[in-house]
C-alpha cells in the first residue's frame, strides 16, 4: 500500500507535469509488454533527468512536427491521374475484355460493386446508434457481432451468422428491441449504400453480352437486403446470390466458392473482388480465375487527414476515395484542389451560415463578390428555400466609399501596402482614381513610391481632401441606390465573405446603417479572422465579441491552434482565397451613368453602372504579348472553373449520401480545415505548386 501511494504521487510528477515528456513517454510505452515495457520506465527517468539536470527544456514541449499530420502529396500530377498510371489495367474496357470469355462472372459486393460513404464500414453504426439515442453504440454493436460469431463457432463449428443473431445478442446485452434494431440497420444500409460507378459500367457491358452474373459475399445482412441494395444501385438481372450467412459457409475459408462451382459445373467462372485473402487467394485456391479490383481506400493513410472527428472524418475520406479511386475517371489538379481541399470546407461553411440564418431570423444572405460566387452556388443547392443574393462588393470599392469614414484604412491600403513595390506615384494615384491630382503634385509623378516619400504623398492628398471626396461622392450615391434596392423590405441581413479582418462586411454595415441610413441591420459572417501573424491581429476582435461578426474556421475564442498555424506571410490567405476564386472579373466600384454612356454593366432601373477590371491589350507595345496575356487569362479562368467544379461535385456527393441525415452537415471549422493542414505538409510544397498555376495579385484592394 505504501509503495502504491508513493507511485501515485511520483507518477504525475514524472509523466504529466510536462506535455512533451508525457507525449514521448506514452509514444514509447503504450501497448508494450515485457522488456520493452521495463525499458519505457528507464526512458521516462532519462527524459526527466535530461530536462531537469541537462537543461534540455525542449523535451517539455510536444514536437512541432507532431502537432499536425504530414503527408507527402503529389505535386507533379493529380492523385487520380497518378493512380490510373500506377494501375494501367484499371479501365472498364480492360475489365470487360478480360471477363467476356467466361460463362459466369462472380462479384464481391461491398467495396467492389457497392460503396458506403464511410471509410470504415462499422462507422455506419454511429447512425444506427443515433436512432436509439444510445451512447457508444458503435463499439457495443461491433462487440455484439464478434461475440455472436464466437458463440456460433462453439455451437456450430463456423462463424457465419446473420443480422438476426447479432441483434438477439444485442437485445440481451442492452435491452434494445432486436426487431426494431434490425429494421433500422437495414434501412440505413439501404439509404447509404450506392453503386461503384466503375463496376456499374462493367456490369452493364457484361449484361449486354448475356453473361451469367452472380454475387458471392461474406456478409451478415440477409440475402433479400443485399438484393435490394444491389437493385437500387442499378445492378439488375442477377443470376444468383451467395451470402455466407445463408449457406453458413464463407469465401474467407473457401467453402462458399465450392457452392458456386457445384451450381455452375462445366462452365468457366471468373471472380472480381477487392479483398486479397477472400476474393483473391481463396478463389484461386478453389480453381476460379480472379480479376482483382483495388480497394479504393488504399491511399487513405498516405494522403488523407486522420486527425478529424470520427464521423465526419470517415465520411470525408470515403467520399474522396470513392470519387478519385474508383477507376472510371481521372481529374486535373485544379479540380482535385477544389474537391479534396475545398469541398468539405464549403459544405461545412454553408451549413454554419444556414444555422446562423435560422438562429438570427435573417431576411436575406448577401454573398459578397467574388468569394461569394461558389459559396452561393453551393448554398442555393443545399438550402434552396433560404433567401440569398450575390451582391457586388470589393476591398477597392469599400475603401473608396469609406474614405471619409475611415481615412486611416484608406491610406493604409492605397499607399502603405504599396510602398517599395516599384509602383510609381502616378500609378498609385491612378489606382485611387485621383489622376486629376497628378498635375498638382510637388513631387515627380514617375517617382516610385517608397518609405521615404509615402508620407509626403499622404500629406499632399490630405491637403486636397475636398477634391478627393468630390471624386468619390458620385460613387457613394450610386452604391446607395444599389443597396437600397438589394435591402428593400429587409430588417436583418448577413454579408458573407472569406475574411480575414471582416472589413468587407463591416464597411458595408457601417455605410448601410450609419451613412445611408437604410433601416436594415447588417452583420458579417467570415470563414476566418486575422491571426497572430497579422500586423493587426486584434482588428476585428471587438466585433466578434459583440456578435457583429461570426467566424467559422477559427478566431481568438475557438480553434486557437489554427489561429497560430494560419500564416498570411506564408500565403495561407491566398491558398484559401484561391479555393473560393471566381472566373468573373474583379469588381472595382459603383458609378452614376454619364450622359450618353452605354455599358453592358449598366443597371437601367437604377441609372448606375458597375465597373470591373478589364484585360487590356490596346496599350501594349507588342500586340502579340497582349494577346498572350489574354490567352493566359482564359486558361486561368478555365482552371478556376475546374476548382469550382470540384467543390460543387463534392457538395453534390455529400448531399447525395447524407441528405436524410441533416446532422452530418454540422461540420466543425476544425474538421473543415483538416484537409488544408495536410496540404500544408512539408513547407506547403503542394499548395505552392497549386499557387504557381495561377496569377494571383496579392496586393489588390
Amino acid at each position: 500500500m505504501v509503495i502504491q501511494n508513493i507511485t501515485q504521487k511520483i507518477y504525475p510528477l514524472l509523466v504529466n507535469k510536462h506535455t512533451g515528456i508525457s507525449y514521448r513517454y506514452h509514444k514509447f510505452h503504450d501497448g508494450t509488454t515485457g522488456i520493452r515495457k521495463v525499458a519505457s520506465w528507464f526512458y521516462l527517468l532519462w527524459l526527466n533527468f535530461a530536462y531537469y539536470f541537462l537543461f534540455c527544456h525542449f523535451l517539455g514541449r510536444k514536437p512541432e512536427t507532431e502537432m499536425y499530420e504530414s503527408k507527402r502529396l503529389n505535386i507533379k500530377m493529380s492523385e487520380s491521374e497518378a493512380y490510373l498510371k500506377a494501375n494501367p489495367n484499371l479501365s472498364v474496357t480492360s475489365y470487360v475484355d478480360k471477363l467476356k470469355d467466361y460463362d459466369v462472372i462472380s462479384f464481391d459486393v461491398f467495396d467492389t460493386l457497392i460503396f458506403r460513404p464511410f471509410s470504415v464500414p462499422t462507422d455506419l453504426f454511429f447512425l444506427v446508434g443515433e436512432s436509439f439515442e444510445m451512447m457508444d453504440f458503435k463499439n457495443i454493436r461491433t462487440w455484439a457481432e464478434w461475440d455472436a460469431r464466437e458463440k456460433c463457432k462453439k455451437r456450430n463449428g463456423h462463424m457465419e451468422i446473420g443480422l438476426k443473431e447479432i441483434w438477439e445478442n444485442l437485445e440481451k446485452e442492452t435491452g434494445l428491441s432486436a426487431e426494431a434494431g434490425m429494421e433500422i440497420e437495414r434501412k440505413i444500409e439501404q439509404k447509404l449504400c450506392y453503386a461503384n460507378p466503375f463496376m456499374l459500367e462493367v456490369w452493364k457491358h457484361l449484361q449486354s453480352m448475356n453473361k451469367k452474373l452472380i454475387i458471392v459475399s461474406d456478409m451478415y445482412l440477409p440475402e433479400i437486403c443485399i438484393a435490394m441494395i444491389l437493385e437500387n444501385a442499378g445492378f439488375t438481372g442477377i443470376e444468383k446470390i451467395y451470402v455466407s450467412n445463408t449457406y453458413h459457409k464463407s469465401k474467407a475459408e473457401g467453402s462458399l466458392y465450392h457452392e458456386v462451382i457445384n451450381d455452375f459445373s462445366g462452365l468457366s467462372i471468373a471472380h472480381v473482388g477487392d479483398n486479397p485473402q477472400s476474393d483473391d487467394k481463396m478463389a484461386r485456391k478453389c480453381g476460379i480465375t480472379v480479376l482483382p479490383y483495388p480497394n479504393i481506400n488504399k491511399n487513405v493513410l498516405l494522403y488523407r487527414p486522420m486527425d478529424m472527428s470520427a464521423i465526419v472524418g470517415s465520411a470525408y475520406r470515403a467520399i474522396v476515395s470513392s470519387h478519385l479511386y474508383n477507376g472510371l475517371h481521372s481529374f486535373g489538379m485544379e479540380y482535385e484542389y477544389g474537391f479534396i481541399y475545398g469541398g468539405l470546407f464549403v459544405v461545412g461553411y454553408c451549413n454554419f451560415i444556414h444555422e446562423y440564418y435560422n438562429h438570427h431570423g435573417l431576411n436575406k444572405l448577401l454573398f459578397l463578390s467574388r468569394d461569394g460566387d461558389i459559396l452561393k452556388q453551393v448554398y442555393d443547392f443545399l438550402y434552396p428555400d433560404d433567401s440569398t443574393e450575390y451582391v457586388y462588393w470589393s476591398r477597392k470599392a469599400a475603401v473608396k466609399l469609406m474614405a471619409n469614414e475611415d481615412r486611416h484604412d484608406f491610406f493604409r491600403r492605397f499607399l502603405y501596402h504599396k510602398v517599395n513595390q516599384k509602383y510609381t506615384i502616378a500609378q498609385i494615384l491612378h489606382s485611387m482614381e485621383l489622376d486629376s491630382l497628378t498635375e498638382q503634385l510637388d513631387i515627380k509623378s514617375d517617382e516610385e513610391l517608397t518609405d521615404k516619400n509615402v508620407r509626403l504623398l499622404k500629406q499632399f492628398i490630405e491637403s486636397k481632401w475636398e477634391q478627393v471626396l468630390a471624386v468619390y461622392e458620385p460613387q457613394i450615391t450610386a452604391a446607395k441606390k444599389y443597396y437600397t434596392q438589394v435591402l428593400d423590405s429587409c430588417e436583418k441581413v448577413a454579408a458573407v465573405d472569406i475574411g480575414w479582418a471582416g472589413s468587407g462586411a463591416m464597411s458595408l454595415s457601417h455605410l448601410v446603417e450609419k451613412v445611408w441610413k437604410i433601416p436594415c441591420q447588417v452583420t458579417g459572417i467570415i470563414a476566418g479572422t486575422n491571426t497572430i501573424h497579422n500586423a493587426e491581429p486584434d482588428a476585428s476582435e471587438i466585433f466578434l465579441q459583440k456578435g457583429k461578426l461570426a467566424a467559422y474556421l477559427y478566431s481568438q475564442s475557438h480553434n486557437r491552434d489554427l489561429l497560430k498555424k494560419h500564416d498570411p506571410n506564408k500565403d495561407y490567405n491566398v491558398f484559401w482565397e484561391l479555393l473560393l476564386s471566381s472566373p468573373t472579373p474583379q469588381f472595382t466600384g459603383f458609378y452614376e451613368r454619364k450622359t450618353g454612356e452605354k455599358s453592358s454593366r449598366y443597371l437601367e432601373e437604377l441609372d448606375i453602372t458597375l465597373n470591373f477590371e478589364q484585360v487590356h491589350i490596346e496599350n501594349t507595345a507588342n500586340e502579340n504579348i497582349g494577346k498572350e496575356d489574354m490567352k493566359k487569362e482564359e486558361i486561368e479562368k478555365e482552371r478556376i472553373q475546374k476548382i469550382q467544379e470540384g467543390i460543387l461535385a463534392f457538395a453534390h456527393e455529400y448531399h447525395r449520401h447524407f441528405k436524410d441525415f441533416p446532422y452530418m452537415f454540422r461540420i466543425s471549422g476544425r474538421d473543415a480545415y483538416a484537409p488544408m493542414l495536410v496540404a500544408a505538409s512539408h513547407n506547403e510544397r503542394y499548395l505552392k505548386a497549386i499557387e504557381k498555376r495561377f496569377h494571383f495579385e496579392k496586393n489588390i484592394i
